[in-house]
């Protein structure tokens, strides 16, 4: 009977997507017709450690133009005091990063240097921001408003009428640690700044930051200090200028600040390619490339807080990584010298860890043109440092973070067709990568655990290991380095397989089974093991020691490479979906989902270890929802995905967790359109129930030959989310995945939904197939 029904749903489902791909301009209409930056909203994750920002930048630029308000990553929403607006930030670090030449305008005499003490008072009732757009109201009396292009902040500051307007260039503090600055006034209205500053989370290399300020029309007069010591009339300083303005007649100051990695003639080249211009004609452009890059998904259907929140984190998936190069193409390489970029713009900021999993995936469909280029400027990294990076700022590696992410970011350029031309180059770099360790005079920690890895097939957990070189150690988190070391070999593995290198190919694919070294039969979950070899730490497996930001129930599915290998070793499907159903706490689920996921699941933004159950804000939790892909009950999928998206509010604090440059946010986006990358590096793409009734996604020809995708689900919601059967360009489709090559053939995917789980990819070979 069940059997019989499902036929006859699928029949349905086909005559009902026949008839609405039959007449798409009857579609057309509807809650997506306005502008979608209106639907945007940048405060979203800025409390509760959220961490984003909601000042202005265009997609992927190298300036974000926004407040710090005192936090250690620049903006929260609980504080009422702005002390600058700065021109580097990234969205969702969990460490002070950036917040370079902090700007703030005043009133009357100059009379402290601490930007903790001049800070002003603002209320969120006199603040606003949109995409490329920020503005708050001080209660000084000032309005300040902020724009971007890609290497410049705009600013617009309105002051009272008065013969004291300033505004403080305050070079000396940043969100990092500040190791040198310079400050020159150049003319009677151009300020000149060198910033050199390290850190992220520890001690880095350090790495310089030019800038250069020109305004609408010349100062009454300026000055510079030196720590507490403010000089009028001094044109060379140390930590900061103030610049004065007559306001009493024209109250407005517009003034443009370029930014570049390379040198005071590159922040100059900078300034003159992109400013010169009005702010209000760069804040117009900054909206309408936003408008065009959100166009590419228009999403028809569910409430308008869901809108809300599904373009807000589409809008934070395009903020990073970030333009490195100048305008002429020159860029500062992680050898510290000067490089020019042809053929390509060099990228930046490589928050790797997290990004392999979601975010690189989604700019690979969405912005494929960027992502190239991306893939490029990474293996540019090795090629000029000698090692591939792990967590890169600017200029240079800070080694946070453990495992081997590079691997599954490069490999999967290469599955998603972005590295031609570039293969072999790739390879090289990732191979021995994969095969060697950096040597103590490199910056690179790489696989630290390598030789361990290789002889035994584990990378050991020595607790209390000093660390050789500044960041995270492998050797700290040896268990889930190995599962992450596993996982980057059996992607390289793959790519060494087309590539024609049968005896790698052959050596990564048994590497990737080392996630069976680490399996304790004895507690049926992933354990650490010492030097010795000996399992060590707790045996509960919720109280685990040597995974990074997890415990061995939130590490026990980073397998995708082989998830039936991990169900056998497990004990089998049943053993696996009774596992997954206590991780998730799925009886809970069913009764209140929103209930479970912010109270069972969800324990604090930092709260990563004692715990046996699913934690959603987190990167190696990310795929576990889409297992049940691979255990038969793929409506559970469904059901975990879109209680997870509960916890995406419009709200402050709508962010679940760090957005680790827009990885939690790409998890909402691809969650939401019912497409989800299963295997990180490889070209599987997982499938569940949108949220949408229909999703229309443009895309580069020169990579999808159709140019488009239109994902559909008549009448999905809370209660009919169940997929009772799929059709692929109005054939009917069984499997619970898609390849790459898949979608570049296809126009559309259409779901039938309903109010029961249905047989609906249940069979064994609907499941997203193991890589080896």
């Amino acid at each position: 009977m069940r059997w019989a029904r499902h036929l006859r749903l699928l029949m349905a489902g086909a005559v009902a997507a026949s008839a609405l791909f039959a007449a798409p301009a009857a579609q057309a209409a509807g809650p997506s017709a306005g502008r979608l930056t209106d639907l945007v909203n940048p405060f979203i994750g800025t409390e509760n450690d959220g961490n984003t920002y909601p000042g202005a930048a265009v997609p992927f630029g190298m300036v974000q133009f926004s407040p710090d308000t005192g936090h250690n990553t620049g903006y929260d929403y609980s504080q009422n005091h702005i002390r600058g607006f700065s021109l580097v930030h990234l969205s969702g670090v969990g460490c002070g990063l950036g917040g370079d030449l902090p700007v703030l305008p005043t009133t009357g005499d100059v009379t402290q240097t601490d930007y903790g003490r001049y800070q002003a008072e603002f209320s969120h009732d006199t603040e606003s921001a949109s995409p490329g757009y920020y503005k708050v109201g001080l209660k000084t009396g000032i309005d300040a408003e902020l724009t971007a292009t890609a290497r410049t902040g705009v600013q617009r500051y309105t002051f009272p009428a008065t013969d004291k307007a300033n505004v403080l260039l305050n070079a000396g503090q940043s969100l990092h640690r500040t190791v040198s600055t310079k400050v020159e006034i150049l003319d009677s209205r151009t300020v000149r700044t060198a910033i050199t500053g390290s850190g992220f989370c520890q001690d880095t290399k350090p790495y310089t930051v030019y800038t250069i300020t020109r305004f609408d029309r010349p100062f009454t007069t300026y000055g510079t200090w030196d720590g507490e010591t403010v000089t009028t009339g001094s044109q060379a300083g140390r930590d900061g200028a103030f610049v004065r303005f007559d306001t009493t007649k024209d109250r407005t100051v517009e003034a443009t600040t370029a930014l570049s990695y390379v040198d005071a003639r590159g922040a100059a080249l900078n300034l003159r390619s992109e400013g010169g211009r009005s702010f209000d004609t760069v804040r117009g452009e900054a909206n309408r490339t936003w408008e065009d890059r959100l166009n590419d998904v228009r999403a028809q259907g569910g409430t308008d807080t869901l809108r809300r929140t599904f373009y807000s984190s589409l809008y934070r998936s395009f903020l990073a990584p970030n333009i490195g190069s100048d305008a002429d193409g020159r860029y500062t390489g992680w050898d510290q010298k000067i490089h020019r970029a042809k053929g390509f713009t060099y990228y930046q900021n490589w928050s790797l860890w997290d990004t392999y999993r979601t975010q690189s995936q989604l700019l690979s469909l969405l912005a494929p043109r960027e992502a190239r280029d991306m893939a490029i400027s990474v293996i540019k990294i090795d090629e000029e440092s000698g090692w591939l990076p792990k967590w890169g700022y600017g200029t240079v590696e800070t080694n946070i973070m453990t495992g081997d992410p590079v691997t599954p970011f490069l490999t999967n350029a290469y599955q998603q067709g972005l590295l031609k031309g570039y293969e072999e180059r790739a390879y090289r770099a990732l191979k021995k990568n994969a095969d060697g360790v950096p040597p103590a005079d490199s910056s690179a920690v790489g696989r630290e655990a390598n030789k361990e890895y290789i002889a035994n097939g584990f990378a050991p957990y020595v607790k209390d290991r000093p660390h050789a070189k500044p960041g995270d150690s492998d050797y700290d988190h040896g268990a889930s380095a190995t599962l992450e070391y596993a996982l980057s070999d059996a992607m390289l593995g793959a790519m060494a397989r087309d590539l024609g290198h049968d005896a790698d190919a052959a050596r990564y694919a048994a590497r990737s089974e080392n996630y069976r070294k680490i399996y304790d039969s004895s507690t049926g979950f992933f354990r650490a093991r010492d030097a010795s070899g000996a399992f060590t730490g707790p045996a509960d497996p919720a109280q685990s020691e040597g995974f990074h930001e997890g415990t061995s129930w939130q590490y026990q599915w980073l397998v995708p490479q082989d998830l039936p290998g991990m169900v056998d070793l497990i004990g089998g499907k049943q053993a696996a979906n009774d596992r997954l159903d206590s991780f998730f706490a799925y009886q809970q689920l069913l009764q209140d989902p929103a209930k479970t996921a912010r109270e069972v699941w969800v324990n604090g933004p930092y709260d990563y270890y004692n715990a046996d159950k699913y934690n959603p804000q987190n990167e190696p939790d990310l795929i576990a929802p889409y297992t049940y892909l691979s255990t038969g009950q793929p409506w559970k999928t469904t059901d975990v995905v879109h209680a997870a998206l509960t916890l995406f509010t419009d709200a402050p604090t709508g962010m679940t967790g760090n957005d680790d440059l827009g990885t939690m946010s790409a998890w909402n986006v691809l969650s939401s359109i019912g497409i989800f990358p299963v295997q990180p590096g490889y070209d599987t793409w997982g499938l569940s129930t949108p949220v949408f009734e229909r999703i229309d996604l443009t895309l580069d020809r020169r990579y999808y030959p159709r140019g488009a995708l239109t994902v559909t689900a008549p009448g999905t919601s809370d209660s009919d989310r169940y997929i009772q059967s799929a059709q692929v360009n109005g054939s009917s489709y069984g499997r619970t995945y898609l390849t790459t090559d898949a979608l570049r053939g296809i126009s559309s995917l259409a779901f039938t939904v309903g109010d029961e789980p249905s047989e609906w990819g249940t069979s064994a070979e609907a499941a997203p197939p193991a890589l080896n």
